[in-house]
């Protein structure tokens, strides 16, 4: 690894072309998305080859880089699909495809060769030697097993030239590297297909066999026992950590989150790098950055194996809701349109009403707070309420932009 302090990589998930605009508004270098087959979030929207073409046209506009999911495990009778896809993947041209099935990577290959190769968390390498072996293979970019220390990451990094990337934050799943039949065998939904129903997030308790409907609390609260549910990863107070174990790429997990998450988390890790790598020696953790991730929904923080064992540290046997520090942001909306004289545009997602608190959210600096003192409509007849839905002329003391994020205070 080089002593050179490299600018990695903050890759942002986009489950809609919505997603995408907000992901590249908030500062991403590039985004992962799917197309509507072969994707391991089939319930986040995706987009037809159109909608991919386009897609690829908006970020290249905007020097950003698309990744294509192609993660799913393949059966046989989907082989033929799978080269007719990648034939279309071939003419549409993503900047690169991300891959786990080893037979996906031959076909691959031998039809689009001018597309880079990915290889998705769920290969679960976790050794250089593995490393080495999917480099012979022409892969491109090995995103690493959730399981790894920082140290042996370090450790792959430094012996082996291809590019690595890593989930920073975000839901983590409780299998190996993402690998589990619990949703098959309880749901008969396949998650390494794309269709997980996510039982490690339901409710469970222990039953004793002689004592039929007398159910015994294992760490439970009022809403249910979550003994399968893992906390979710946070490493933003480690970023000089993983700028220095060459990590070529930040993941943000999240295709199935809203433009409300998508914004904070993409906002703080893109200032967060950009500080690090502009001062390393002056860096230091600003306090928004916390404030801002632990005002969306979320569950409890941890750093999942970067430093040691989580042991205990990473299940969330607690309601989830008990792992927010303040109060969770309302969001109202997002900003389409500047009308000039403090009025903008805004797609109403809540209700809002004039004299309510809010705060804008932009790409750069804290989130800023102003009174709403006027809601119009377009023909600029005053409305006392906004309902979900609508769209109207909001009247703020503030500067904003096109995609800004609302949020009431």
């Amino acid at each position: 690894m080089s002593d050179v302090l490299k600018k990695p990589e903050l890759l942002a998930p986009a489950g809609n072309f919505e997603k995408l605009e907000i992901a590249v508004h908030y500062g991403a270098d590039a985004v992962y998305l799917a197309g509507k087959d072969f994707s391991l979030r089939n319930f986040s929207g995706n987009f037809t080859d159109n909608e991919l073409e386009d897609a690829i046209k908006f970020a290249e506009k905007h020097q950003v880089k698309i990744y294509l999911t192609c993660n799913i495990y393949s059966r046989n009778h989907e082989q033929d699909n799978i080269e007719a896809f990648l034939e279309r993947i071939g003419k549409i041209a993503p900047h690169a495809i991300i891959i786990s099935d080893p037979g996906i990577i031959l076909k691959a290959r031998q039809i689009i060769p001018h597309i880079d190769i990915h290889l998705s968390t769920q290969a679960n390498t976790t050794n250089f030697n593995a490393v080495l072996f999917w480099e012979q293979q022409g892969v491109k970019r090995i995103n690493l097993a959730r399981e790894l220390s920082i140290e042996e990451i370090k450790t792959i990094t430094s012996r082996t030239t291809i590019e690595t990337e890593t989930f920073v934050h975000g839901a983590m799943c409780m299998s190996y590297s993402g690998r589990c039949l619990l949703s098959s065998f309880l749901s008969g939904r396949d998650s390494n297909r794309g269709l997980c129903s996510h039982p490690c997030r339901w409710k469970y308790a222990v039953m004793e066999e002689l004592r039929p409907n007398e159910y015994y609390p294992v760490q439970e609260d009022s809403r249910g026992t979550y003994i399968f549910n893992s906390k979710d990863m946070c490493l933003i107070d480690h970023i000089p950590e993983l700028i220095h174990a060459g990590i070529s790429s930040f993941k943000i997990e999240g295709r199935m989150k809203g433009i409300n998450y998508l914004s904070s988390v993409v906002k703080t890790y893109r200032n967060a790098i950009d500080s690090y790598i502009a001062a390393p020696g002056s860096y230091s953790v600003r306090p928004e950055w916390h404030s801002e991730l632990y005002q969306i929904y979320h569950r409890a923080y941890c750093t999942g194996f970067y430093f040691g064992h989580p042991d205990d540290e990473s299940k969330n046997s607690l309601n989830p809701g008990n792992a927010h520090k303040g109060k969770i942001h309302s969001f109202i909306g997002k900003i389409i349109e500047n009308r000039g004289k403090n009025l903008y545009l805004i797609d109403i997602r809540n209700k809002l009403i004039p004299g309510d608190e809010i705060e804008i959210l932009s790409p750069q600096g804290p989130a800023r707070q102003a009174k709403v003192l006027s809601l119009t409509n377009d023909k600029g007849k005053p409305v006392d309420n906004a309902k979900p839905n609508t769209r109207l002329l909001i009247g703020i003391p503030l500067d904003a932009r096109h995609n800004d994020i609302v949020r009431k205070i």
